[in-house]
């Protein structure tokens, strides 16, 4: 029998890269999600009248990224245990942004992830995650 898509385990220095253009509608499907009316983040103007090209993209739509490649690389057994990430600057909407993780640590006591938000070649974002077997209650 071929098993089809079987999931390959990660080793330490894999890394997964995935790309999305954030819009103005995961902008507002966000926004009825979080309740957050942050002016930066609904209203061009008051994003404009705080410096920004365009409203400023949530930046935990952006870190969310990340968990499409912490799944890719612990597969579909792992969840996140601990998360922890720096903004280092503002993304607006329109922005491609490049999330990676990469496979820094593996033990007993799970997977240690290093996180990475980029745009253009400029950092974003800079954090860690930590993934942990599912254990059903």
């Amino acid at each position: 029998m071929t098993v089809k898509n079987a999931f390959v385990p990660a080793n330490v220095g894999d890394k997964v890269t995935f790309k999305k253009t954030l819009t103005v509608a995961e902008q507002a499907m966000f926004t009825g999600i979080s309740g957050n009316l942050g002016g930066v983040y609904v209203d061009r103007s008051k994003a404009k009248e705080a410096g920004l090209a365009d409203m400023a993209i949530f930046e935990l739509v952006a870190a969310s990224l990340l968990s499409t490649c912490l799944s890719r690389l612990a597969g579909p057994t792992y969840r996140i245990a601990s998360f922890s990430i720096d903004f280092a600057a503002s993304m607006t909407v329109g922005t491609t942004v490049a999330a990676t993780a990469q496979l820094s640590e593996t033990g007993a006591g799970g997977q240690s992830y290093d996180l990475l938000l980029e745009a253009d070649g400029t950092t974003l974002s800079t954090g860690k995650a930590v993934l942990v077997p599912i254990v059903a209650r």
